[in-house]
């Protein structure tokens, strides 16, 4: 049964939800240079944000370690951290983009199977796994830790490949990065 703190939660998780993929699309296809904003492509970044994506990776494998022992509090610690470098991540992302040309992948044959099997897989559970991490946030919050830990069943192990896919889409196209 839902408690009155997921219920007051449930609407901005759907509109957060939704908002931030179909922002991220937008500002995905905007360029500062259209608007006149002579900006340097942003090309330090991709390094910076992968190595993020890996950080966040070890943060939640360590958040899981530390509920097993029992540390709540450094679960809690790890969590919040793991959120924060997912929003560092996506603001840096959303900043390369919007100042530098995608990068086409150059790989022939199985490897741009691959490539692309990983990444659209990537993208689609990182879509997924918003509402996930907020839900199951909140019911931590409210202090619904049997209904936490259910959906953190369902919600570590996608969080988990879209945070390390995210480091390997990274390995795969760096190659082809414009200098």
């Amino acid at each position: 049964m839902e408690n009155k703190v997921e219920n007051k939660f449930k609407m901005p998780i759907i509109i957060v939800s939704i908002l931030i993929p179909v922002v991220v699309a937008i500002l995905f296809s905007v360029k500062l240079k259209d608007f006149g904003i002579n900006v340097e492509p942003l090309s330090f970044l991709p390094p910076i944000y992968a190595s993020i994506n890996g950080i966040t990776a070890i943060v939640l494998i360590a958040a899981v370690m530390a509920i097993k022992n029992g540390n709540r509090k450094r679960h809690e610690q790890l969590m919040t951290t793991a959120i924060g470098c997912s929003i560092v991540f996506l603001v840096m992302y959303v900043a390369y983009h919007m100042t530098a040309e995608s990068t086409k992948f150059g790989g022939d044959g199985i490897v741009k199977y691959i490539y692309f099997f990983i990444l659209i897989s990537h993208i689609l559970l990182s879509i997924i796994i918003i509402p996930l991490v907020l839900f199951t946030y909140v019911r931590a919050l409210s202090q619904q830790f049997d209904r936490h830990k259910k959906l953190a069943k369902i919600t570590f192990p996608i969080w988990l490949y879209v945070a390390i896919t995210g480091v390997v889409v990274y390995l795969m196209i760096s190659p082809y990065y414009a200098s």
